[in-house]
């Protein structure tokens, strides 16, 4: 393999371009030539693509976003889209491609195979950490400790003014930062779209809180959790009992920012794997991290298998929030 692409699609996700650094750099060191297609799937229909040598990356490991940028393509949603998609890399002499991104990512990489075989292979960076074949996914970290510290923040005003404070986090599909922001943030609740959630059962919670002396509570809602996320939560609350609460929604601050020291590791180490394996002649495949080695995992695989919470921190979390 001569020359391949590396592009970022979806939702942006801290440490995206150290898995951009390291794709450059790791094809370098293999005498393979790299192609940066900007704007995801939108910006290969249209051939913008711009060479990248091992100085276009340099200080960027600790950049938040995507020097690639990214957007999602509706025109890529179809088969003449995509046809148009592959004559462009055809023209560019692109022989593979690394995609860093979500399960929309590899959906779109799955359909390249099928019916152009063009080769591919993903890298997950998504702060959702909902891929499945890999312990965390690019971007989760930062995100979590992003959270974390406006959870921090907000419980100081929480307790200054004896209120409970709903605290919604990105999540539409998955709690994995609800959980974990929830239980470092020492949040009484922690509301997840992997178990129903019973408002009844919360408002019951929270008044025995308050008989136990607690003058202040931290509900932290993943945005999937309940039919209007935090707010809609809160006010299904308010019909078993009259509580005096703010909601706060963290929103985009938590795709933001420099990336941790585990997503730049995590990022470089996935980034310089994507190209050993299409230099191998491996496509079709994700690369993660499972128990600190890397592993390969079919595209259809990670995106359609179900990767659950760990339901014992759950579990924890109701027991220290007492």
């Amino acid at each position: 393999m001569r020359r391949i692409g590396v592009f970022t699609s979806g939702g942006d996700a801290p440490g995206m371009n150290a898995a951009i650094r390291a794709v450059v750099r790791q094809a370098y060191a293999l005498g393979i030539e790299v192609i940066g297609i900007r704007r995801g799937y939108a910006g290969m229909i249209l051939g913008e693509m711009v060479p990248l040598g091992v100085r276009d990356v340099a200080n960027i490991l600790q950049r938040g976003g995507t020097i690639l940028l990214t957007a999602r393509s509706q025109d890529f949603l179809t088969p003449e889209g995509r046809a148009k998609a592959a004559k462009k890399l055809l023209e560019a002499g692109i022989e593979g491609l690394v995609a860093i991104g979500g399960d929309g990512t590899f959906r779109g990489a799955m359909r390249l195979i099928e019916e152009h075989r063009i080769p591919v292979v993903g890298v997950p960076g998504t702060i959702d950490n909902d891929l499945y074949g890999t312990d965390y996914t690019i971007g989760f970290d930062t995100a979590v400790n992003t959270a974390l510290e406006a959870i921090d923040r907000i419980r100081d005003t929480a307790a200054s003014h004896e209120r409970v404070f709903f605290i919604e986090v990105m999540g539409r599909n998955a709690g994995f930062i609800a959980l974990d922001v929830g239980l470092a943030g020492g949040a009484e609740v922690i509301a997840v779209p992997e178990e129903p959630v019973d408002p009844e059962a919360i408002a019951e919670g929270l008044l025995e809180s308050q008989r136990r002396g607690k003058t202040s509570s931290i509900v932290v809602v993943a945005e999937g959790a309940y039919p209007g996320g935090a707010a809609g939560l809160l006010a299904a609350i308010q019909e078993h009992v009259a509580v005096e609460a703010r909601v706060t929604v963290l929103g985009h601050i938590q795709r933001g920012g420099s990336p941790t020291a585990k997503d730049r590791i995590l990022a470089s180490r996935l980034g310089a794997a994507a190209v050993e394996a299409l230099a191998a002649g491996t496509s079709g495949v994700m690369v993660g991290e499972v128990e600190g080695e890397v592993e390969l995992t079919p595209l259809k695989e990670a995106v359609e298998r179900r990767k659950d919470i760990n339901r014992s921190l759950l579990s924890l979390s109701r027991v220290l929030a007492l």
